[in-house]
């Protein structure tokens, strides 16, 4: 199994946007990210998100370039202080390649239960926009690659 796991891109504040939506600026780093997820053949059968309007906007935006056949579907247990064990219980059962778009603490705490079994370990830094790419294999998760926005700039594919 191949799991995904994308930040939600910038969102506005909840005073200014109770529904928290992406910025204009954080929807076009995502696009320059699912642009470079479509150039280097990145498949993904399903997008999962939390169901909060910025996590389903960047969903939709990656699903957009990467045309998931299973398409795009809020689910519980994506929110920001959801418990992880839960999603981590699910993905045991999962086959192929799925992509979870959520936001912090959770991404952080479930990939850190995954590779340690403890979810309070952090071992990866997530930036808005940004992917991590896990596989499991034999039943141990393993992160096979991070892509954080700013690389695509260093690498002079942001601008």
């Amino acid at each position: 199994m191949t799991l995904f796991l994308a930040q939600h891109g910038k969102a506005r504040p909840e005073t200014d946007d109770p529904k928290r939506s992406l910025t204009e600026q954080g929807a076009e780093i995502v696009g320059r990210m699912a642009d470079w997820a479509a150039q280097v053949g990145l498949g993904v059968d399903q997008i999962r998100h939390s169901g909060k309007r910025r996590a389903e906007q960047t969903a939709m935006i990656f699903a957009k370039r990467l045309s998931p056949p299973k398409g795009v579907n809020a689910v519980k247990g994506l929110s920001p202080k959801d418990d992880v064990n839960q999603v981590a219980a699910s993905l045991r059962s999962d086959q192929g390649s799925i992509m979870l778009v959520g936001h912090l603490p959770h991404l952080s705490r479930l990939v850190s239960l995954l590779l340690t079994g403890n979810p309070e370990i952090e071992v990866v830094r997530f930036r808005n926009a940004g992917i991590v790419c896990m596989t499991q294999q034999e039943g141990k998760w393993a992160v096979d690659w991070v892509m954080q926005p700013d690389l695509l700039w260093e690498a002079g594919q942001g601008e």
